[in-house]
């Protein structure tokens, strides 16, 4: 099978390495497309040498820029490369610009979309993210949702063929050929989260290779990480201000340890200005994006975790670390049903009041199987396998 895969940001680099093992155990031959929505080195080529994932054969240089800028240069980077390497799918992860951008681009081309991390919705139109989600699932061909909350919400939406646990016993009956795929055939599968995967799959390596908490000094659950990227959070100045206070506030009582987007970064030198951090006189250790690796121990060390990150949230939870997300809503909402995750606004006092909570809570960490079993990559092969031989079988 020739599979072309999409990314082009951080969260993609992750949840593709599992997936691309898998498919290389699996005798496929997969060329990936790096969209260059991620451009800064220590966001996106440590993902790469760190993580195994084969090298691009392109990268789009998309770079920064409007929702508009960056889908529409994908899209005409895209049509070209597909059209030259005619693959079987297209294999695309989750929500961004660089997801939307090659959904559209190959169901104008008749190939089969294949997204993974589907069904998940926040149900708020108003967040760029949505929006990518909802369309991307509405022109894929083959689903594969990470949580049966996520298979409940295309349920919800009308998707009648839905599978659970990569269970395609029944499947021979309802493919004909591959047209009735590309005709919009969706197949739901519910395969596991396949971050899930990727965390079991390098936390040890992480731990072998990581020296991140003796480079800051760091005490295995003395300190606060928190992380913040998402436009809402930082295209506004006030809303921006208020989560920096927040976390000074925090940092009267225990370390923060906060890499800094680049988004963040040039956001505050425009709103404050380039001194604007050196008057933060409370323990706040401002750090540079760091490697995978590093993420994942400072995760898996810290107290609390705050973050508008749903890659992050997820890695919490994995690592039971209770989190608290600097947004209204989340599409994640096992980890706030099940207490591990708790939702706030963007005040100072918010923020602050909801560390306190989280770091006196003891939620009970059961529930973690509706991740799935860390197997997800290995059900992907499996059910796309299955679904293309039947299809065409059936065609033949």
């Amino acid at each position: 099978m020739r599979v072309v895969t999409i990314v082009g940001a951080r969260p993609q680099f992750i949840k593709a390495a599992p997936v691309s093992i898998a498919l290389a155990l699996s005798h496929h031959n997969e060329i990936v497309v790096h969209t260059g929505q991620h451009y800064d080195p220590s966001m996106s080529d440590v993902f790469f040498d760190e993580l195994c994932i084969p090298t691009p054969k392109y990268n789009l240089g998309v770079g920064s820029g409007g929702h508009a800028f960056q889908t529409g240069n994908i899209l005409i980077g895209l049509e070209e490369v597909l059209i030259k390497e005619k693959p079987d799918i297209v294999l695309l992860y989750g929500d961004t610009n660089s997801t939307v951008a090659g959904a559209l681009a190959a169901v104008k081309l008749h190939i089969p979309v294949v997204h993974i991390e589907g069904g998940v919705r926040s149900y708020d139109m108003c967040v760029p993210e949505e929006v990518n989600r909802v369309l991307t699932d509405r022109v894929s061909h083959i689903i594969f949702v990470p949580t049966k909350s996520a298979a409940g919400n295309l349920k919800n939406e009308g998707y009648e063929l839905i599978l659970n646990n990569g269970d395609i016993v029944d499947i021979e009956n309802l493919i004909y050929s591959k047209d009735d795929i590309k005709q919009g055939f969706g197949i739901v599968c519910n395969i596991g989260d396949v971050m899930y995967d990727a965390a079991l799959m390098f936390s040890e390596i992480a731990k072998e290779k990581s020296g991140i908490l003796e480079e800051l000094n760091l005490k295995s659950k003395q300190y606060v990480l928190a992380t913040i990227h998402r436009p809402q959070n930082t295209d506004d100045a006030k809303v921006l201000l208020e989560i920096i206070n927040g976390l000074d506030k925090i940092s009267e009582k225990t370390t923060v340890v906060f890499p800094m987007h680049p988004r963040v970064q040039k956001a505050i030198n425009q709103y404050f200005g380039t001194d604007f951090l050196n008057t933060i006189k409370r323990n706040i250790i401002i750090i540079n994006p760091v490697s995978y690796f590093d993420m994942l121990i400072l995760e898996k060390n810290a107290g609390v975790i705050i973050t508008d990150s749903g890659g992050v949230q997820h890695e919490a939870a994995f690592y039971k670390i209770p989190c608290v997300t600097v947004l209204d809503k989340t599409p994640w909402i096992e980890s706030v049903e099940n207490g591990w995750n708790r939702l706030c606004g963007t005040s100072c006092e918010e923020i602050y009041n909801s560390y306190v909570i989280a770091k006196n809570s003891n939620p009970i960490w059961k529930g973690l199987s509706c991740y799935g079993y860390g197997d997800a990559a290995k059900r992907f092969v499996k059910v796309v396998e299955r679904i293309m031989n039947i299809a065409v079988k059936k065609e033949n």
